[in-house]
Order: structure tokens, then sequence, then C-alpha cells
């Protein structure tokens, strides 16, 4: 990684505005996460996640000024904090100290007290580190470890604080920046990627909590009560060598021997399925993948991995969906792929639970990604793709053997056809990743995969294993392999969006009912979608409304963990409060096919016969939904 020096700050002069350490204090407590996600992007991810989110919070602690104190002259800040001088001054130190920690140490000087671990705040026996993005977050985090720290420095200040070059500039050369241009003209060799620096993978303040390596804190414990010989003894321990439990790439170091974990951590003993299994067997799921990709054969990559997931080092970030166990294999697992990916070596494994996806730069195995999905009870349909590595808004797949096409297709335009996408190995072209899209949502992109039984629709939720798409009444449910089918997915596929990282392991569509407007305005579709996990728990349902000629549907009710809208209870009641052209208000509800009656308490009472009811309201009224079904059962609206 490229070094510059930061110089001091330059001397305030009589005319720099004054700042006490009163105002200070007041900016730097209202505005301390963004403060300490800058300082955690500034400094040099070198340090590993748990020092960088301790170090930046000791630092922007430190902050504050000892009295009144000259501020240097900054540019404003972004919406809330213009002419905030406390602000700009916290910033300033926060910024300038952050620079000097990522500076080599010298032997000819004393180190800086920002280059030294911070005294406080300590955590003991834990880890700690912010919760793991995608792989977006990753590739920027990689290309931001690249930089200078004046260059990361100018990146965050244009991203994070909205600065112009020219107000870019102006507060590196205060912070100590020896050469400002050199800073901004190397942060504008990394994309413009704004929008992920306020994610929850450089967020500080939001942390995920590990412990420290267990063996390791007993066997210290122990070495601390025992004699000067006893000390020796666990000294020899901790530096146990062995062929295959030596400290390994990004793999955190091991302090004692296990016969059936070595076994499962053998490149040689992975289990490798023939390319022709999946034809024979009983099964058709993960278990009958062959091993592909270029590397398949480079014990040293599997072993890293293995290596990795066995024992995750600090560098090493760790994702997993909800639900899914992160320890390392029981056994041997299966190679699935070993190959290079869109500048990364990638590796993905499968212990029959789990799919398991490591990956690292080409270069370099700092930074180091390891991922955990749950796949248990995987099908033919599920079992169909995996996702390989997403980089520059796009996502590619690995597809399974019985895949015989693969193409893409806007959900939002059912009308359109799909577009063939080139497979190579299993491989597919790269295709847009609607689920990291920000703002708007104008399309989703979804993979339409063919194979011996048929069409059906994947979706990026920004996990391992995409999630399966299907429409129908619970219980009869089919594939979106139609252009009926399309149709009733096109105005609701944004909400699915709301799903990211949420472990689903497929989501259906179900248009229950459609309502015929009191103003005779045309008819509004009731669509109910529900999101099932692999976990079996959170759920997600949503009751969405769509008025006549309306682009996107409208969530008039959600809930988690019920049954409506699912097998095992397939009826659904919700409703809306809707305002007709000529301004009148009205409380819409619809029931799924056998509700007999519908009736609301609270706020209003009305009620009617069959699954439908429309009757004026207030503005803002509230009422409960109740209902009964065909067989006298009582149902309650949803949410």
């Amino acid at each position: 990684m490229q070094s510059q020096d930061v110089a001091p700050r330059p001397a305030p002069t009589s005319a720099d505005p004054v700042v006490d350490v009163e105002q200070a204090e007041a900016a730097l407590v209202e505005h301390y996460p963004r403060l300490v996600r800058l300082a955690y992007l500034v400094l040099p991810p070198s340090l590993g996640r748990n020092r960088r989110v301790v170090t930046a919070h000791a630092l922007t602690q430190r902050a504050l000024p000892r009295g009144r104190t000259p501020a240097p002259v900054i540019p404003a800040q972004a919406s809330g904090r213009d002419g905030d001088p406390g602000y700009a001054f916290v910033r300033l130190r926060v910024l300038h100290t952050a620079l000097e920690a990522g500076l080599p140490l010298k032997r000819a000087a004393w180190p800086k007290r920002s280059q030294l671990p911070p005294l406080l705040p300590q955590v003991w026996g834990l880890r700690l580190f912010p919760r793991s993005g995608g792989a977006d977050e990753l590739a920027l985090d990689q290309r931001l470890s690249a930089l200078s720290g004046p260059a990361r420095a100018a990146y965050v200040l244009r991203g994070l604080e909205k600065l112009t070059d020219d107000e870019v500039c102006r507060v590196l050369a205060a912070a100590g920046c020896a050469d400002p241009d050199a800073a901004l003209q190397e942060a504008g060799e990394v994309p413009e990627q704004y929008a992920l620096l306020d994610s929850p993978e450089f967020d500080p303040c939001s942390l995920q909590a590990r412990p420290t390596d267990l063996m390791r804190r007993r066997q210290h414990a122990k070495a601390a009560l025992a004699a000067a010989a006893a000390l020796a003894v666990c000294g020899a321990l901790l530096g146990l060598p062995g062929d295959g439990w030596a400290p390994d790439g990004a793999a955190a170091p091991v302090y004692a021997k296990n016969p059936s974990a070595e076994a499962a951590l053998d490149p040689a003993k992975l289990t490798r399925v023939a390319p022709t299994a999946w034809q024979v067997s009983a099964r058709t799921d993960f278990s009958v993948w062959p091993a592909r990709g270029d590397l398949t054969g480079d014990r040293a990559l599997l072993r890293r991995a293995l290596a990795v997931w066995a024992r995750p080092g600090e560098s090493v970030r760790v994702s997993a969906t909800p639900g899914t166990p992160s320890g390392g294999p029981s056994g041997p697992p299966q190679l699935l792929y070993a190959g290079t990916v869109d500048g990364a070596r990638v590796v993905i494994l499968y212990d029959g639970l789990r799919i398991v996806r490591y990956a690292e730069a080409k270069d370099s195995t700092k930074g180091a990604a390891l991922d955990f999905a749950r796949v248990d009870g995987a099908g033919r349909s599920e079992a169909s793709a995996l996702v390989l590595g997403r980089a520059d808004g796009n996502v590619r797949y690995l597809t399974a053997p019985w895949v015989t096409k693969a193409a893409e297709r806007d959900l939002l335009k059912p009308g359109a056809g799909a577009t063939d996408l080139a497979v190579t190995d299993g491989v597919t072209a790269p295709l847009a990743n609607s689920s990291a899209q920000n703002g708007t949502c104008t399309s989703w992109n979804v993979m339409q995969l063919t194979d011996a039984t048929g069409t059906r629709l994947a979706t990026d939720l920004g996990e391992l294993v995409p999630a399966r798409l299907t429409t129908g009444r619970p219980g009869a449910t089919h594939e979106v392999n139609s252009a009926e089918a399309l149709r009733t997915w096109a105005p609701y596929a944004c909400s699915l969006a709301a799903l990211r990282s949420a472990g689903v392991r497929g989501v259906n569509a179900w248009a229950y009912a459609r309502q015929p407007l009191p103003d005779a305005s045309g008819s509004a579709d009731w669509v109910c979608t529900r999101a099932e996990t692999w976990r079996g728990g959170g759920t997600r349902v949503l009751a969405q409304f769509r008025t006549p000629g309306g682009k996107y549907g409208a969530v008039a009710a959600k809930a988690e963990n019920v049954p409506a809208c699912g097998t095992k209870d397939p009826q659904v009641l919700a409703g809306v409060l809707w305002k007709a052209e000529k301004g009148g208000w009205y409380l819409l509800a619809a029931g799924s096919r056998g509700t007999a009656s519908i009736s609301t308490t609270g706020g209003m009472r009305a009620s009617a016969q069959g699954s439908l009811l429309a009757a004026r309201a207030r503005q803002g009224v509230r009422a409960e939904l109740r209902g009964t079904t065909d067989d006298g059962r009582s149902i309650s609206g949803l949410g």
C-alpha cells in the first residue's frame, strides 16, 4: 500500500474562527456516528477490522480541544452541518489523526500517539466488527485498501461529506496532507460508488461481536498461573508445528491438533462428484454437482479456503444467512467450484447443510471473505444456481449441470423477451444486479433457467443462493413461465428489495382478489406475496393493492411469521384507505376465495357479505378487520 507523509497542520491565524471545548463537544456528540465512520474509512485496512473499529472510536473521542482552540478555515459541510465550526474542527482533528495512524513507524523517531493501539476504549474477550455487506461493499473496501491514506480521505470526503474537489483539497491541506492534488487524482481511480459508504459494512457504531481465540485464552490463563516450567511447556504448545496447522493465508493460527478436524481440512480428501453423476442419481440437488473451475487443482488455494472456514482470521469478512451456523466442517466437504471470477479467486464448498463461499483477491489473501448459506432440503429448483460473485453492479452465477440454457429478463417488463446469457463451464456471463440498486426502482432483472423439466425464474437477493419466484394459490403454485404469470409479478417486483439478506428460499405472488372501485373507475387488484425462508421461520407476507393503470402495487398490510397466504392457511384478508378521483375516501378490503363476510371495528364500523368490502370513511381513520370463512372460521386482517 502506498503511503504519504502527513505534514503538521498549518498554524492558525488570528483571523481563524475560535472553537471552545463546549462547542466542539456538542458537535462531536451530535455527529459522532458520522465522524467514527469517517475515521474507520480513512484508517488503513491492514489494521484489521477489530482494531480499526476500536481505533476509530478512540481517535474520535480524542478530537476535543483542550480549551479555546483556533480552528483553521475549512469549507462548509453538507446539510445539517453548514457553518458549524465545531463540527468542522472535530472532523479536521479526526481526519488528521486517522492519516497519522496510517503512517509506517520509523526507527529514528518515537511513534505518534495515533500510531499506537488505543488505551481506551478496550474490549476484552471479544472481536468487534461491522456487519458484513454484499460483494459490492467488499470490492469497494479492497479498492480503498490499495489507496494511500490521503487518497482514501479524499474519496471519503467526496462521497461521505459531499465536498467539491476544491473543498477536499483545502480540508486535506488543513489536515496536514503534503500533496492534496495527488491524493485527489489517486482517489479518482476508484469508481464513484459513494452510496456504498453509507452501508453497514462501514458503520463502526453498528457492530457484531465474536469471541477471540478461546483455546488461546484458556491456555494463557493456565500459563499465567503456572510456574516457569509450566510456562515453557505452554510456550512449546503454542509454537507447535504441523504440516496442516500453521497459520495459512487469512486463517487464524491453531494451537492444538485434532485428527478428525485435520482430515476435514485436507484438500486431498475433498469430495468430488463425477460430471455425469446427476444423470443417474436418485437425487437432484447440490450433492450431484461436479467440481468446476480453472483452479480445482490448486491445492494451496483449497487448503486456504478450508483453513479459513475452520478458523477465520480477524481480517476475514464473515457473513451468514439468518439461521445458518458458521462453524467449521464436521468432515471433508464437497468441492463445487474453484476458479477465477472477476479478479478474485473463488472456492465454493458444500457440506450437506450449507453452501460456503471463500473469496480472496488474486494477488493477496488480505480482505478475504467467507459466506455461509443454508440449503438443507434444496430440490431441483432451488439447487439450479449459485452466486459466484458480484462486481460493478453485476452478478455472475454458477448453474447446475442439468441447466441447458440461461437468460436475463426484466421482471418489470413482462412483454419484453428474455436475453440469452452465455454459459461457460456452468458460469454465466454477468447480468445486472437489481437488488443492489439504490433509489428509484426502474428495472428488476432476474435469471431465467431452462432444463428438461421446464423454465423457472430466480432472483438475486444479496445471498449465495438466488430465491425462486413462483405464482398461484398456495398449495398449487407454479413457475413464472407464462405471459399471465409474468404480468402478475410485474407490478410487485420492486417489493423484492425489502427481502434482501433475509435468508429467503422462494417468493410466491398470488392474485387473490379483484375489486370494483366505488367511483366506477375500474377494478383494483389484490396480490399477496409470501417469502419463505430456508430456516422455516422469518416468513414475510405482504398484501399489495394496485389501482387500474398503476405501475406499481402499494403495500396495504404486512406481517411476519404468520400462516396466512401459505400452504397451511391460504386465507388472507387485508384493507386499505383509498381516495377516489373526486375526493371521497373509502375503506376497501378484500379476502381470498372462501371468505364469507367482512366487518370492521375500531375507528369505524362497516360490514359486507362475501369477500369484498367498500365503505365511505374519513381520512386517517383506523379500523380493524375481521372476517369469517365459508366453514365458519374467524380470520383477522393481515398486519
